[in-house]
């Protein structure tokens, strides 16, 4: 059997429901902030990014026979879809959805309660010299042949980024080479075989080469980004085994509730840029099950102190 579907109802047509004694709950499906700050008069609050949603749903909407209105901020987002199919699947027989959401309602000039627009002051812009906390930042690395893969970490030395009046504008980092580290190998004997041949001449060197250096040059945001969405290219020099070229990344960057700088970012590299030459088709020939992928993938996180 089909399940019920939810129904879109205008701000004009909720208004003539909302007159009598059964008239529909009204569920603001928002984050609380939002639903204290302005809502619908007499509107319920669930919000529907929680993964409780469902859980709640007895305590604001017990009656699933009766209808349910629910909406969100605007037009241009889902909150309010996404509850209309949750409380269908949950059983609700009645469930409206206000088009436009609460944007469409006030455009309607129709009355609203709460605390009005009183957002909370953002963090202060940041300034300056940031270091990075060492602990909460980390750089994974994923190395691949024909059908394998091993995935590891690379240990950070040192690291700060520069900013001005909010916006980054460049950085250095220090990278440990002799602290890299394969995850997936943990406990097994072969850990350390891997290990001690990544930290040979046959690829990082490490004897020779202890550190590898990046600069962060510029930093640039990326028109049209989302929330959640790469919003900074990056661009800078990679020093690795006393080679320096240039590296280009999309990080998505933003700040925490307590100020501090935040990016992560998913990059690939050709090693063999950097003179890691070892099992790379390019350089040798009839490798067989010594062939190595010549791409790295770097997964970064950093995050200022």
């Amino acid at each position: 059997m089909k399940p019920a579907q939810s129904k879109s109802v205008s701000p004009a047509e909720l208004t003539a429901l909302t007159g009598g004694e059964s008239g529909p709950t009204l569920l603001d499906v928002r984050g609380e902030a939002d639903f204290q700050n302005r809502r619908l008069p007499g509107a319920r609050n669930n919000c529907v990014y929680e993964i409780q949603f469902p859980e709640r749903l007895p305590e604001v909407a017990p009656d699933k026979a009766a209808p349910v209105c629910v909406y969100g901020h605007g037009a241009d987002t889902q909150e309010a879809r996404m509850a209309a199919e949750k409380l269908v699947r949950e059983g609700y027989q009645h469930v409206l959805e206000l088009e436009g959401g609460l944007e469409a309602w006030m455009k309607a000039g129709l009355p609203v309660e709460g605390g009005g627009d009183k957002e909370p002051a953002g963090p202060p812009l940041l300034h300056g010299r940031r270091e990075i906390d060492l602990d909460e930042s980390w750089i994974e690395w994923i190395g691949r042949n024909l059908l394998n893969r091993h995935r590891g970490t690379l240990g950070i030395l040192s690291g700060q980024l520069e900013f001005d009046q909010g916006r980054l504008t460049g950085g250095a980092f220090t990278l440990d080479m002799n602290a890299i580290a394969c995850e997936n190998l943990h406990g097994d004997p072969l850990h350390d075989v891997l290990v001690n041949h990544l930290r040979s001449h046959d690829f990082f060197d490490t004897e020779v080469y202890p550190t590898a250096e990046f600069r962060l040059l510029s930093a640039s945001s990326l028109p049209g980004a989302t929330p959640g969405a790469p919003n900074l290219r990056c661009s800078g020099e990679l020093t690795l085994k006393g080679r320096t070229h240039p590296l280009h990344f999309d990080a998505t960057a933003g700040l925490t509730s307590e100020g501090r700088f935040g990016a992560q970012a998913v990059l690939s590299l050709d090693r063999t840029q950097w003179g890691v030459l070892y099992g790379s088709g390019k350089y040798f020939r009839n490798l067989g099950m010594h062939l190595v992928n010549d791409f790295i993938e770097a997964h970064l996180r950093i995050l200022t102190a």
